[in-house]
Parts: structure tokens; sequence; C-alpha cells
């Protein structure tokens, strides 16, 4: 008896990749060859050394010498070491506007902006028509609008005399600005920002089945439970990259200075203001330099205890 044996499948022959074939040819999968890849990955990391490595490099540089704007130490700078940063770590000054940064971002990313945006996207998730589309653009303008734009809109709105904020409360003369000045760059960094997380939360909201949501009701859980046990299990990837994201924008943000420049009696000078201050109206560049770099020091371990979070989580599921 003759057994016949069918020829080997070349479409699954040629699939297979060769054991045999060198590592690098293997990886190479689009066949560009290291000088032509190479080639394509040179204008993006000109321009990641260009604004990103040369100036991280100089600002570090700068702290360690006690370069200024004008006088003798413009023109021919010192080495001082770490001076700079001693003198910063010990500096009363310095302390408070960190404390201040960090309530700055507590209450106006991961309270309000998270808590805002969230709340917003929650209630449109079901919405169709054009109460969403005006909600959303309200929510949006915000914050598309210039920065100096919407500066002035709340001033404004918190003025102590003719503020939109006392008619509406029927308080007139009470000075928001100078009486509460944190509370006031936070509500205004909350309604500037929610935005993002409002259209992030949006598209995480889809993700989450309405069957797994009715089944929830129907076993009597409450709104609660339903997000607790259904909605945050399934969107904390999204929770966590949005916190992130507004955490890192929120502590290098800039814009209070253009609502309370930092006071009154540096009440809410945070550390971008701070610097500012230190840097470009005192001319102490070094020492602000100093002071920058410890906050990029800080803005890398916020975002490495988010990572690390996420990465938890990733292996904690099956």
């Amino acid at each position: 008896m003759v057994q016949v044996t069918s020829p080997p499948d070349q479409s699954a022959t040629a699939a297979r990749p060769e054991t045999g074939a060198p590592l690098a040819a293997r990886a190479d999968a689009a066949g560009l060859g290291r000088l032509r890849a190479a080639g394509f990955l040179a204008p993006s990391m000109a321009l990641i050394a260009l604004f990103l490595v040369v100036p991280a490099l100089w600002t570090i540089w700068l702290g360690v010498t006690n370069y200024r704007l004008t006088g003798i130490a413009a023109a021919a700078p010192q080495v001082v070491g770490l001076d700079n940063f001693t003198t910063a770590l010990g500096d009363e000054r310095f302390r408070g506007s960190l404390l201040l940064t960090l309530e700055f971002v507590l209450g106006s990313a991961v309270i309000g902006q998270a808590g805002l945006g969230f709340a917003i996207a929650w209630v449109l998730r079901d919405r169709h028509g054009a109460l969403r589309r005006i909600v959303e653009a309200f929510v949006l303008l915000a914050w598309i609008l210039p920065s100096s734009v919407v500066a002035f809109l709340w001033i404004a709105l918190l003025d102590r005399d003719g503020g939109t904020l006392n008619a509406l409360l029927g308080i007139p003369g009470t000075a928001w600005l100078l009486d509460h000045p944190m509370l006031s760059i936070i509500a205004f960094n909350t309604w500037r920002g929610a935005a993002f997380s409002m259209m992030l939360y949006g598209a995480a909201l889809q993700n989450v089945p309405p069957s797994h949501l009715e089944t929830a009701r129907l076993a009597g859980a409450s709104g609660w439970q339903q997000l607790r046990d259904v909605v945050f299990p399934r969107i904390r990837g999204h929770v966590l990259t949005n916190l992130l994201l507004i955490s890192l924008w929120t502590f290098n943000d800039f814009t209070p200075f253009l609502i309370t420049a930092g006071g009154p009696e540096q009440r809410s000078e945070t550390l971008p203001v701070y610097v500012y201050k230190i840097a470009l109206s005192g001319g102490e560049l070094g020492f602000g330099a100093a002071i920058s770099f410890i906050m990029l020091l800080i803005n890398l371990v916020i975002a490495l205890v988010y990572l690390r979070t996420l990465g938890q989580r990733q292996e904690s599921r099956p």
C-alpha cells in the first residue's frame, strides 16, 4: 500500500521565520537597514536634543554657577557647586512655595479637574443631541481660550467692587483674590482644565458595557456601588493616566501668576511663580535654575509613583 503524503504548505513555510537567520535581519521587518532607519529617526532625535536635552543640560550647568542677568556674574559666572541647591532646600520661602504647589495640584488637578471632568463625562455618557454638544462646547472653550483672556475674565468675576460673583451671591465687597487667593486659583484652574479630563473619561466610559451596569442595577447596587465595582475597575488605567498628565501640567503651571502674581504676601506663590520672581525679576539665573532642577526631580518622582501604580495594576490582571 502506497502512502500518499501532501506537499508542505509553501505559505506556512514562507510565513515561518528562519531559525538560522541573524537576529538583526529578523528584527528589521521593514527592510530599511540601519542606515536608512537612522535617517528616519534623525530629525525627531535632533528636535528632542535641541528642545529637551540641551536646555536640561544648560539648566543643570546654570544651577551650579552664580550666573546673573546683569553685573560681573553675567559676564564671568563662577562655579559654586551645590550651594544653590542647599540654599534652596534650606530656604523657608522655597518650602512654603512647594507646599502651596502641592496644595494647588491636589485641589485643582487631583480633586478639581479629575472630579469635575468625570462628573461631566458621566452625566453626558447617555446624552445625545444639542444639549451634549452645547455643554461640551462650553467646557472646551474654557480650555482653548488664551490664558491671558481667561485670567482677565476671572479677575472681572472675582473683583471686589464690580465682580460678577459678588453680585450673584449678594455679598458686595468680598475680596476673593486677597482673602482667598489659593481657593481662587484652584477654582480658576479647575474650570479651565476640566475639558481634558472630560474628554479622556468620556472615551473611557464607552468601554464600559451598559449590560454590566444594568445587571448591577437589577442586583440592587446603588449608584456609588456601580461606580466602585463596575465602572472604576474598567477605567482605572485611564484614571491613572489622566492623573499623571494633569498633575505634571498643574505642578508646572505659570498661569496663576496672571491672577494673583503670587500674592498677597506670597500666599499663592507656587514654585513656577517663585522661579520667575527669583530668576527673571531678581536676575538670579543660577539660583532659579537650581530650583528648576529640583522641580524636575519632583516631577520625576510624581511620574514614577503613577507609573509604578499603573505597572502593578497591569501585573495583577489575569
